[in-house]
């Protein structure tokens, strides 16, 4: 059992000069204020006081694209050990008392960055920071601890990715678009590596990652920045930090690419076929993000719905696809892809699919933007802000994702501005930029023609 907390113990030991300036983006209605704790720790406290609740969070600048080589998927596999016991709690003690107080708790990897999240009623904050803040410095890993979790995440592979076609599928399209960058590399890891994992792997990577100074917490909702303040001290305040953690994540970086890549992915489970390219593509980079935001707005105008170029010249004019659309994620500490695909209408092959979708965004670059599009656009991104904003746990994911991928609480906060301000003179140059097909991976996605042969030729990819 954990002790009880000593108010008295915290009295007024803190002053509004401690605090940081609270900042509000313009235009927004989010107020949020960030401070630093001694030992490194950021602090960002974003306040809603419309309903008594609290979304705490505790994100750490570590995904799998900072792993050693050769063991793939420790990040996401310590994710799940870190509900296993410390040397004050029980193995599934921190989950099982944030249901008890009536809250949620999970948690999440990706390539930069691993959080632990709870949503629980505004007076149970103190709890959760002294039961994170106790799995951050007290985990006490055991080898039966080590077999049963391994063997839960390969199940998880088997039904996420090994098991989905699509998922073998977008894992050689990545391994294809990075050469050399370990974006490449599944946040799941590959299985023949996943199976080596071990107890010293798993303390290696909790010793060196898991530390207040490469931590950032968060917490949005009905709270004070004062109030947070104190709790924060208190529990995370008095963990030392790792001084040896590097000043920078330095990653390798990915060669400039001189030759058109290709994978053709066969399985006999394929019901729908479909091609797919992905670009390499930049990503938002702090106090310039006009570029990225050009690629949102490429990728909305070009793919992003029904009244989009490519599905209105794709599927409603030329009737040659059941579905196109383009895609791009803006936020990564480094260089992200932008993608386009089509599904194509049954009886159609998929070198005539391409070669539709080639003539398609070909057509686009021609004509240029819709101003009616571009601005009807604009609008359906101000509501989406909206909504995002009028949930605690929304906003927390928003500052988080961005701040552990090298962006600033000013980004942030700039970021909605900027999407509106974006040109289309700049959203074409972008467009001309990103869309060289010289450059990127085109992926087939198809059914195996011999399917009493599935086991020998499924996967199969070509360069």
């Amino acid at each position: 059992m954990l002790r009880s907390f000593a108010a008295g113990a915290l009295t007024l030991a803190l002053t509004l000069s401690c605090l940081a300036t609270r900042t509000a983006a313009q235009g927004a209605t989010d107020q949020v204020t960030d401070f630093t704790l001694d030992n490194g720790m950021q602090v960002v406290v974003v306040e809603d006081h419309r309903a008594p609740v609290v979304v705490h969070m505790v994100w750490y600048r570590a995904g799998a694209a900072d792993e050693e080589p050769g063991v793939s998927g420790i990040a996401h596999f310590l994710e799940h050990l870190m509900f296993k016991a410390t040397d004050n709690m029980a193995s599934g003690e921190l989950s099982a008392t944030v249901a008890a107080n009536g809250g949620t708790d999970n948690a999440f990897t990706s390539q930069d960055q691993t959080a632990y999240h709870q949503r629980v009623a505004a007076d149970r904050l103190e709890l959760m920071m002294r039961m994170e803040a106790d799995r951050m410095q007290n985990l006490a890993l055991t080898e039966d601890d080590i077999a049963t979790e391994r063997d839960v995440i390969l199940e998880e592979r088997s039904q996420r990715t090994d098991s989905q076609p699509g998922a073998l599928f977008n894992e050689q399209m990545r391994a294809t678009q990075y050469l050399n960058h370990p974006y490449g590399i599944p946040v799941i890891g590959w299985r023949h590596e996943m199976e080596q994992l071990g107890l010293a792997e798993a303390n290696a990577w909790y010793d060196r990652y898991y530390a207040p100074n490469n931590a950032i917490l968060i917490v949005a909702g009905d709270v004070e920045p004062e109030q947070v303040k104190i709790l924060a001290e208190t529990y995370y305040g008095v963990i030392p930090p790792n001084l040896d953690l590097p000043d920078e994540r330095i990653r390798p970086a990915e060669p400039p690419q001189i030759a058109e890549r290709r994978v053709v992915f066969r399985d006999a489970r394929v019901a729908q076929p479909y091609v797919n390219r992905t670009y390499l593509a930049p990503e938002r980079d702090a106090g310039a993000q006009r570029e990225a935001a050009a690629l949102v707005m490429l990728a909305q105008l070009l793919g992003g719905g029904t009244t989009s170029y490519l599905y209105e010249h794709l599927v409603l004019e030329q009737e040659a696809a059941v579905y196109a659309a383009a895609y791009y994620s803006p936020t990564s500490l480094d260089d992200s892809t932008f993608g386009v695909y089509i599904v194509p209408k049954p009886g159609t092959d998929l070198e005539q699919a391409e070669a539709d979708l080639d003539a398609a965004i070909a057509g686009f670059l021609e004509e240029g933007i819709d101003e009616e599009a571009l601005e009807r656009i604009r609008m359906q991104i101000r509501a989406q802000d909206i909504y995002e904003r009028d949930d605690v746990a929304s906003m927390g994911r928003m500052y988080g994702r961005a701040l552990t991928s090298g962006l600033t609480i000013q980004d942030v906060q700039d970021w909605p501005q900027i999407l509106q301000e974006v040109t289309p003179e700049e959203i074409m140059q972008a467009a001309r930029e990103v869309l060289d097909r010289s450059q990127a991976v085109t992926g087939w996605l198809m059914p195996d023609p011999a399917p009493a042969a599935a086991d020998e030729t499924a996967g199969e990819v070509s360069q």
